[in-house]
């Protein structure tokens, strides 16, 4: 993975060339340096199509919820523009749709879901197309105090990108949904930054933090911690997804954005935009034998 390139390699680079500056943009936010878009960001994904050995196919959504804000200030003030990585959404959703399920967005205001465009994978043909055809569903989402109860729903999805950080984490409609999927052992998806909106369940009044003790991977902070010298982000993080569920109790595994994966009971993980694709074929599946049990009388 190309974040595991020498930090003194980078800031010589950036000395010698001036490329590891995040670049700003027309509304006073800033994007990925040109350093990082021409080594990190890849205009081709790994997808690649696998149809489970069992389809569901009777009724049975996925619940997607995404960030209708990308813009997230770091500790120097600058906002860094983020939104819902595009490989980290997409990918999962290509898998989950062959697996036979359909999608339900969500937003915390209901407003359009906020991508990180700049790292869409414009020559990937397979990905342009699948967006094209659920972005008329992304632009119209539900608004996620309006989903009172998960009767109907197989699974939830959250995707990472920065913007899962902004306002999913203290999202209390998320977090009773996030208690109930536990309750219900809902197999609930997440990758990278995503599983920062875990500690949405931690905003309920009166309710603990559902996730203690359970094991998972996600993007490092000691990632997050380096990328500013990349020009990744424009400034040092105002806070750190593993620290901060650490503290609530959950287990961080070992991960250093290589596309590792990781399921404990009802929570299923990815390490990074590199886990979209073996998430997507991982989850199917559970979804699908998690539903097919769901729907037998008891």
């Amino acid at each position: 993975d190309g974040f595991r390139c020498s930090t003194v390699h980078v800031h010589a680079l950036g000395g010698k060339m001036g490329c590891c500056t995040s670049r700003p943009t027309d509304d006073d936010t800033y994007e990925p340096s040109s350093f990082v878009m021409s080594a990190f960001i890849n205009m081709k994904t790994d997808y690649t199509a696998k149809k489970p050995a069992v389809v569901h196919t009777e009724g049975g959504k996925v619940l997607v919820v995404c960030t209708d804000d990308g813009k997230i200030k770091m500790a120097n003030g600058k906002v860094f523009s983020s939104g819902n990585h595009p490989v980290e959404l997409l990918l999962p959703l290509m898998h989950f749709k062959q697996a036979g399920f359909s999608f339900e967005f969500a937003t915390v205001s209901g407003s359009r879901v906020v991508m990180e465009m700049w790292a869409f994978p414009k020559n990937d043909a397979a990905v342009k197309a699948f967006y094209d055809e659920i972005k008329p569903l992304m632009e119209s989402p539900k608004k996620l105090d309006a989903i009172t109860s998960l009767t109907g729903f197989a699974g939830i999805f959250i995707p990472g990108g920065h913007g899962a950080m902004v306002n999913l984490p203290k999202s209390v409609s998320l977090g009773k949904l996030l208690h109930t999927a536990h309750a219900w052992g809902l197999p609930t998806i997440s990758l990278c930054h995503g599983p920062a909106t875990l500690l949405a369940a931690a905003e309920v009044p009166g309710a603990g933090f559902p996730y203690a003790g359970y094991k998972m991977v996600t993007f490092s902070d000691a990632t997050d911690k380096m990328t500013p010298k990349l020009g990744y982000i424009p400034g040092p993080m105002p806070w750190f997804v593993q620290e901060t569920l650490k503290a609530k109790g959950a287990e961080i595994l070992p991960s250093s954005e290589s596309g590792k994966c990781h399921v404990d009971r009802e929570l299923i993980t990815g390490d990074s935009p590199a886990a979209a694709n073996a998430l997507g074929i991982l989850a199917g599946p559970i979804m699908v034998e998690a539903w097919a049990k769901r729907q037998k009388p008891v």
